[in-house]
């Protein structure tokens, strides 16, 4: 069939999304990609990359469906407007797809019996770059498709997800390598090396106990939606939703927690204005953490006051039984939502982030400190880039948190993709990482990815453990993305050596 080729790439799109929330069909990440390495191997590179862009296109286009709704909605966008965003958005990514199936293409024609053992190598390093390239978008890394495989996923802890998504594209190019080549082995002995890194994982994993020092923690959903915009909601409803999270705390430390998170902007609150509002917030704070002896982490907005314009952070903030404060600043600010990033370009949709504000990105990775014990606490977005959170660990946290506001996409598959992220941040860093969420999915995740404690969305809840602060770091903590890095090199350099070698033949187009 001569546009065969077009169907194979939508099938590797489609299935790809498949794997991942809400529809979960994980198995399909590991067959999704053969569809498209079949046309690699059979088309020339300009064909291929259409057929990458055109697979991206489609796994994108199914993993962010939930993107158009949020500045459409919260932003005031005309839903046209935010529609074009959202496809110009999943074009853009596709092209990190089309590239691969390029560069792959050409790697090939150069090394037809070897080049599957580079595709996993190549894939990585265009894993990497999506993650660093411009602003970061590693949303929908192969890898996280396989998050509920508890002894595949801990080989993360040595080279971060990207592991993962390494052996997801091993196995789908050895098994197209045998069937073309009619050469068995090559499969049959990768399907044994990733069920020795299963094994490897399995043993990893150790059963759940506690042992000295153990801490009790507790984390809090309000369930605020985020239909509230604090400036236009009434003093009545900011008491009621201030007196909830209270009751919710106090709930909380009655079962014995002495840590207590709430999620990220649960409350309007701002420890550094001094609006009697804000004022009469922190007193009642102050007297509940001296009460019950808790230390409370929650999200704040600080504003600083200087000789010009005043600056925004988004703050987790931390307040402990003694009074003593300590905050971290957003570092990693999601795009058009806190920030405009290249204003001259994208000034048409200044509108977007006007609505929601300018906030300012802090600049360093802040330790707060619980019982003797240093802990980091990433906010939102930022959990989704490892290298990010991984410096907290490196810095010497002994466990995790994480705040966030996930109200903004309702019942969609985006709070579960997030929730599913997370959980490799805690296997990365071998560290308990606690997740606040206003609507969910709140959660408290086992420094090998197993939820102790997991909320529903769009409930109230309080979720409470005991955790294991860790002193150990893991590969990953220590070396950061050493792996990619090697990815890259191998690549470039086959890829260089590619070009000399068919620098006298004629190109292909």
């Amino acid at each position: 069939m001569r546009r065969g080729w077009l169907l194979g790439a939508i099938l590797t799109g489609l299935s790809a999304g498949l794997a991942f929330p809400k529809f979960n069909l994980s198995f399909l990440i590991w067959v999704s990609l053969i569809p498209l390495l079949f046309i690699i191997r059979q088309r020339k590179p300009k064909q291929s990359f259409l057929a990458g862009w055109l697979a991206g296109l489609f796994f994108y286009g199914l993993l962010l469906y939930w993107i158009p709704y949020v500045p459409a909605h919260y932003g005031n966008l005309p839903f046209s407007l935010s529609l074009l965003i959202y496809l110009i958005l999943i074009g853009f990514l596709a092209l990190f797809w089309g590239l691969f199936a390029w560069f792959q293409a050409r790697l090939t024609k150069s090394f037809p019996g070897r080049a599957f053992l580079l595709a996993p190598f190549l894939w990585v390093s265009f894993e990497y770059i999506l993650t660093h390239i411009l602003t970061g978008f590693p949303w929908g890394l192969l890898g996280y498709a396989q998050a509920q495989n508890l002894p595949l996923i801990q080989v993360a802890s040595l080279t971060g997800v990207y592991g993962v998504s390494f052996l997801i594209v091993l196995t789908s190019a050895s098994f197209v390598h045998s069937i073309i080549e009619k050469k068995r082995l090559p499969f049959f002995l990768v399907l044994a090396f990733v069920l020795v890194v299963h094994l490897w994982g399995f043993t990893r994993i150790r059963p759940l106990s506690i042992k000295s020092p153990a801490l009790k923690a507790a984390v809090i959903q309000g369930n605020v939606s985020s239909d509230i915009y604090w400036d236009f909601v009434s003093e009545e409803e900011v008491e009621r939703l201030f007196e909830r999270h209270l009751r919710l705390s106090r709930q909380a430390s009655e079962q014995g927690a002495k840590l207590i998170i709430w999620p990220e902007f649960s409350v309007p609150l701002c420890f550094s204005c001094p609006e009697v509002r804000y004022k009469e917030f922190k007193q009642r704070l102050e007297s509940f953490v001296q009460e019950t002896g808790a230390t409370l982490l929650l999200g704040t907005n600080e504003r600083t006051e200087g000789a010009g314009e005043p600056e925004f952070y988004n703050t987790a903030l931390c307040l402990g039984p003694d009074l003593s404060v300590s905050k971290y600043y957003k570092m990693h600010l999601v795009p058009f939502g806190e920030y405009t990033p290249y204003k001259a370009v994208f000034s048409f949709i200044q509108k977007v982030t006007h609505a929601i504000g300018e906030v300012t990105p802090g600049k360093e990775h802040r330790l707060h400190r619980f019982q003797g014990f240093a802990f980091g606490s990433p906010i939102c977005y930022e959990i989704i880039f490892p290298d990010l959170v991984r410096r907290f660990v490196q810095k010497g946290a002994t466990f995790l948190t994480t705040i966030t506001n996930d109200g903004w996409y309702g019942t969609s598959s985006a709070p579960y993709q997030h929730f599913q992220i997370a959980l490799f941040r805690a296997v990365e860093n071998r560290r308990y990482l606690l997740r606040a969420a206003t609507t969910g999915i709140s959660g408290i995740i086992d420094p090998y990815g197993r939820a102790v404690a997991r909320s529903s969305l769009m409930t109230t809840d309080v979720l409470s453990s005991l955790i294991v602060p860790e002193t150990k770091k893991t590969l990953y903590a220590r070396w950061g993305d050493l792996w990619c890095w090697l990815s890259l090199t191998l690549s470039l350099g086959s890829v260089i050596f590619s070009l000399f070698k068919r620098r006298n033949e004629p190109k292909i187009k």
